[in-house]
């Protein structure tokens, strides 16, 4: 397997450090709020890769953290707490916001079929966290001043690897504004632990530490995590493009800084959700949220399919238009996985075994950096075939439970129509054999009004769930 690698910029052969186990840590949501369908593209990327994995016989130790304190509404150290902002704005506690949030998220997990990895909350580690900033003191790697202690990045001869670009580079891009404290050394010195003083004195959420009461700066939770639940360095650590330059590059210099090793070996980045053209933001006021997708009749899973149709390195701009034409491909799909309930069309392809060739057909492209949109290619072509040379439904199911390990849509689950509609379609075939019209034209329309459609073909009358209709068409 081939996995493009942010820390080389290449593609990679993946090797994990241990012959039949992976361990994977990803970066999760801030609960402050409803997740976007933009931040639910990066959540797809990480079940994909772990579904790839595993049918690669490894085994995927997933970890992936819930930002609940400390995120401000800058990635660097200027701004409010997203939490605390959220829980003015709603008149709920931080801890109700926080709360509430992260069971919308996992609901949202399940609507897409994403298996929910081990959930790591940053409010269940602060011990960890603080144990961590203390190695660093201890280290010289950061310093206190009357606001926060810092982690001092020209400590660290790495500090941004990651991204390639050096610090003297930094320092000449640097904004001003981002210097809040100017007991700062560095501009880009960032934030472990802020202090109750200030824009903070009253923040909601907060610890007692060696140095004071106070709370973790955002960066730290996913260093501590790592190290306390997968250790370091892990294999795989994963996030959204925008967290490169700024959070990653924080973290990998937390590890290296503090444990004396890599963060991760590999670096698996999933670039924007655009809608009409535009980056999807809050902060724009154009975002979309899964709920969004149902209100209008949409299946969650329409949206799954629709980021699997563009490789995740690629950014994919959202249209309704492109929604409708993804569910158009699900229903086509969900119609093939439901020929395994017509016994009538059970006969062998010419092919020998063609589940099997299209299967690795399929492998290959995932096995090369996700190229979901080429194995959705492979699929659709088998899918074809069914057309012309009808199916093997004997083989369908067991290649349909293939198929969901690798891409999730639920296409083996699938449960058969009732015997009434069996029987109305059998009727209806009578009918059309004795050229009763009449008659197969009335059970039709009585199978049309119970979601049913009929296309007759060569093998026999094939059925299908018509599609639903959305709300307000």
């Amino acid at each position: 397997m081939k996995i493009y690698n942010t820390l080389t910029r290449k593609n990679e052969e993946f090797k994990a450090l241990l012959d039949k186990a992976v361990t994977f840590y990803s970066c999760g949501p801030t609960v402050y709020d409803h997740q976007t369908i933009g931040n639910l593209r990066t959540y797809v990327l990480y079940d994909t890769l772990r579904r790839v994995l595993e049918a690669e016989g490894l085994e995927v130790k997933h970890v992936m953290n819930i930002t609940d304190v400390g995120h401000l509404t800058s990635d660097g150290d200027e701004g409010e707490d997203k939490l605390e902002k959220g829980a003015k704005s709603s008149g709920k506690t931080v801890w109700e916001v926080a709360g509430e949030n992260t069971e919308e998220f996992k609901r949202n997990l399940e609507q897409l079929n994403v298996s929910l990895p081990r959930l790591a909350k940053a409010t269940d580690f602060i011990e960890q966290q603080i144990a961590m900033v203390q190695t660093l003191l201890d280290k010289g790697f950061a310093y206190q001043t009357d606001q926060a202690i810092y982690f001092d990045v020209s400590k660290l001869d790495s500090y941004g690897r990651l991204t390639g670009q050096k610090l003297t580079d930094k320092e000449v891009g640097a904004r001003a504004e981002v210097v809040v404290d100017e007991n700062k050394r560095h501009p880009q010195d960032f934030a472990l632990w802020f202090f109750l003083v200030g824009r903070f004195a009253n923040h909601e959420m907060n610890w007692a530490s060696p140095w004071g009461q106070g709370f973790p700066g955002w960066h730290l939770e996913c260093s501590a995590i790592v190290h306390s639940t997968l250790g370091d360095p892990i294999d795989i650590h994963s996030g959204a493009v925008d967290l490169i330059g700024t959070h990653h590059t924080n973290e990998m210099a937390q590890t290296e800084a503090a444990y004396g090793n890599s963060l991760a070996n590999y670096w698996v980045h999933g670039e924007h959700l655009l809608v009409d053209g535009r980056r999807m933001g809050k902060s724009l006021g154009n975002f979309y949220t899964i709920k969004d997708v149902t209100d209008k009749g949409y299946e969650p899973l329409s949206l799954r399919l629709l980021y699997l149709q563009a490789h995740y390195r690629t950014q994919l701009n959202f249209t309704w238009r492109a929604l409708s034409a993804a569910e158009a491909h699900l229903k086509n799909l969900q119609a093939w996985a439901d020929l395994k309930f017509q016994s009538h069309l059970g006969h062998k392809n010419r092919a020998a075994d063609v589940y099997g060739w299209a299967l690795d057909k399929i492998k290959v492209e995932l096995n090369n950096d996700l190229n979901t949109p080429q194995a959705l290619s492979e699929l659709s072509k088998l899918v074809a075939l069914a057309e012309h040379e009808g199916v093997d439904t004997q083989k369908l199911q067991p290649f349909l439970e293939q198929i969901d390990r690798l891409f999730g849509l639920r296409l083996a689950g699938r449960q058969d129509i009732g015997e009434v509609a069996k029987s109305l379609i059998a009727q209806r075939e009578s009918a059309r054999l004795t050229k009763d019209w009449v008659k197969a034209d009335q059970l039709r329309r009585q199978l049309s009004d119970q979601g049913i459609e009929i296309n007759d073909t060569e093998h026999g009358p094939i059925w299908s769930r018509s599609a639903r209709q959305r709300p307000g068409e």
